[in-house]
């Protein structure tokens, strides 16, 4: 069977082990990585790696996996002016919100491109078994042309017809995310302001109708912040919440408890743990002066 060429934009920390699921699956990848850093950790997983897509020959596949919109931004101007986007099928799975990726889908499309909207949850640990949760959406044969991609990085749920449909789900899963981060932190808080030991508690009300995935993977990291190890940093949902408080408002929807959430991690940002773990958000409560 013969199997497209990928070109694989965003070696980061999920970045290169979404990668190397492609990889596993037989496919061959040429990594994006703009900082020599990321290249030489490619090389050292056995993805070769250059700085620009005009350095790669044409691929049938395209995945972004980039941090920001603005970051997008950028990958679409270079790929437009390297004539390097006619022809292939991009699929963006960096969480840029449904604007972002609306916009830029249609500099895509009108440069000769198709386009899947398809951002992912599951974080590190997930992304390196490749079974990520993909909110996936596009037109139904831009979807089938690159099945067999993303069934090697996770578990595709398709999730509408349209670019921007997957950032749609993207944005109300990760509201989700940040609320019950936020929760849990406070929580686990308020048992140390209670006097009782927050492992026990944990334990305890994990075990009940109060448990959530949140609690159960989030909760251990609390109790070794602000050393725990970084999964996933304060400043992703520092980005996402400000995407979904952008997404709510344009919907004129309202969103409480998100912008009460939002308030503590832009707390852990300028409290100077922007890349700390975000179980450190915990840090707002205990260090009273944040708040």
């Amino acid at each position: 069977m013969t199997r497209s060429s990928i070109a694989f934009i965003g070696l980061g920390a999920i970045g290169l082990p979404m990668a190397l699921s492609i990889v596993r699956a037989g496919f061959d990848v040429t990594g994006i990585e703009p900082a020599e850093a990321g290249r030489e950790r490619a090389a050292d997983a056995g993805i070769r790696a250059v700085p620009t897509l005009a350095e790669v020959a044409p691929a049938d596949v395209v995945v972004v996996m980039v941090a920001t919109a603005d970051q997008l931004d950028s990958v679409v101007d270079a790929a437009i002016e390297a004539d390097a986007a006619a022809g292939a099928t991009w699929i963006i799975m960096s969480t840029v919100g449904p604007d972002a990726v609306r916009a830029q889908g249609r500099r895509l499309a009108d440069a000769g491109a198709s386009v899947v909207d398809a951002p992912v949850s599951g974080g590190i640990a997930r992304a390196s078994r490749g079974d990520l949760a993909l909110f996936v959406s596009g037109s139904e044969g831009d979807l089938a042309r690159v099945d067999d991609v993303l069934q090697a990085m996770g578990a595709p749920r398709v999730v509408g017809t349209e670019v921007g449909d997957g950032q749609s789900v993207k944005v109300v899963n990760q509201h989700l995310c940040a609320v019950h981060i936020a929760a849990a932190a406070e929580a686990l808080a308020l048992a140390e302001s209670l006097g009782l030991d927050p492992e026990f508690v944990l334990d305890v009300v994990g075990q009940g109708a109060a448990a959530s995935f949140m609690l159960g993977d989030r909760g251990p990291r609390m109790l070794q912040s602000p050393d725990a190890p970084v999964l996933s940093q304060i400043g992703i949902f520092v980005k996402d919440t400000g995407l979904v408080a952008d997404a709510g408002a344009a919907a004129s929807a309202e969103l409480p408890i998100l912008t009460a959430a939002r308030e503590r991690f832009l707390q852990a940002d300028a409290s100077g743990l922007r890349t700390h773990d975000d179980s450190s958000v915990i840090e707002t409560y205990r260090n009273r002066s944040a708040s």
